[in-house]
């Protein structure tokens, strides 16, 4: 390994892990013993009466201090500089901070980590960064966030490496109650592997040496599934009740406005009442690409799910929308004021879903 280093991705516990074992893999290859310095804008952001630009200057004077200063006899310095986004958007701190690959001093090391946004498209400042570490012959690397099936091989791997084996079924059940085989991809997965391993440290512990069984990792792991609001919202249009009860208190729970909520809703429904008038007309989907302008698959979708519902069902669920979004404001529909209270707004939602989007009975009392 190089002493230059530009780790990012979307996977929280791999980027740390590879910052971590920076030093480690430095000493392999004959360098000193390194002691780790962990740093970011944001630890340095105590000053209130200090500019941005004053504390970008003094951050970037520490780091050039550790990294330049050759050592001797004593241990040298690895600098994790963490989310370098702060310090490349102004011209002279990018320069400087772009500098610093010129300054490391033999038996030093710089690692800088980037955990990217949600499906962001590349690290910070268009990878200038990224880009001069490569240049300069550092190590670059990216963890991507890892899918359900990665994560269930990641699991099995890593449970050997704690000192334990996951038995028959463990590894899918651990992925499932920590959310990885959730399919929206509104879903933010930068912190699952995280999660993971420590319920894999916690499981290793009860089992040491032995081998952890499905029936362990149910006992033993709470349910930390994400809430997704695009899987709430088609849960609702194709009239699955259970389903979005449970989404709409994830979504809830997670912090998620109920405003926000109401409104994602609104332009739902209305969405399946313009489907459902095409479709009344005789439209057909094809045709409903063009009338829409929808994509294919989005338009097959919509269709499926507006043929579940018909006019009269629609307009009434929009009518209670607008009653929702008025009492989560703290106004009735007559113009009176009442409290606001977060948790009537969800018992709201709740009374809303099985209100509107449940299906008619029909025949036989069957549903």
């Amino acid at each position: 390994m190089t002493s230059l280093a530009y780790l990012w991705g979307e996977d929280a516990w791999a980027i740390d892990d590879a910052a971590g074992r920076a030093a480690i893999d430095l000493a392999a290859e004959g360098m000193p013993p390194l002691q780790t310095w962990r740093v970011s804008l944001d630890d340095d952001a105590d000053d209130a009466g200090g500019s941005a630009a004053k504390r970008r200057a003094r951050l970037l004077d520490e780091v050039e201090v550790r990294l330049g200063m050759a050592t001797l006899f004593g241990d040298g310095t690895l600098v994790v500089l963490r989310q370098p986004s702060g310090l490349l958007r102004e011209t002279a701190a990018r320069e400087r901070t772009i500098g610093l690959l010129a300054r490391v001093a033999p038996g030093n090391a710089l690692v800088v980590t980037d955990l990217i946004a949600q499906d962001a498209r590349g690290p910070a400042a268009s990878g200038v960064l990224r880009d001069a570490v490569a240049a300069a012959g550092g190590l670059v690397r990216e963890f991507p966030a890892l899918d359900r099936n990665r994560m269930e091989q990641w699991l099995t791997q890593r449970a050997v490496t704690l000192g334990t084996r996951l038995g028959p079924g463990a590894a899918q059940t651990l992925a499932q109650r920590i959310g990885a085989h959730v399919r929206e991809g509104d879903v933010d997965r930068r912190r699952q592997t995280e999660l993971a391993n420590g319920e894999l440290e916690k499981l290793a512990l009860y089992r040491p040496d032995g081998e952890v069984s499905k029936e362990d990792v149910v006992e033993l792991v709470p349910e930390a599934i994400p809430g997704s609001t695009w899987a709430f919202l088609d849960a609702v249009a194709s009239r699955r009740t259970a389903d979005a009860g449970v989404l709409a208190e994830r979504l809830l729970t997670g912090g998620a406005p109920l405003p926000v909520v109401v409104s994602q809703l609104h332009r739902r429904i209305r969405e399946l009442i313009l489907v459902r008038e095409h479709m009344d007309m005789g439209t057909r989907p094809p045709d409903l690409i063009k009338a829409m302008r929808l994509q294919p698959f989005r338009a097959q979708k919509l269709t499926e799910q507006a043929a579940t519902w018909d006019i009269e069902a629609l307009e009434h669920a929009l009518d209670g929308l607008v009653a929702l979004d008025l009492r989560s404001k703290g106004i009735t529909l007559d113009g009176s004021t009442v409290r606001m209270d977060d948790g009537m707004d969800a018992l709201g939602l709740q009374t809303w879903i099985a209100e509107h989007a449940r299906r008619p009975a029909v025949a036989g009392g069957r549903r």
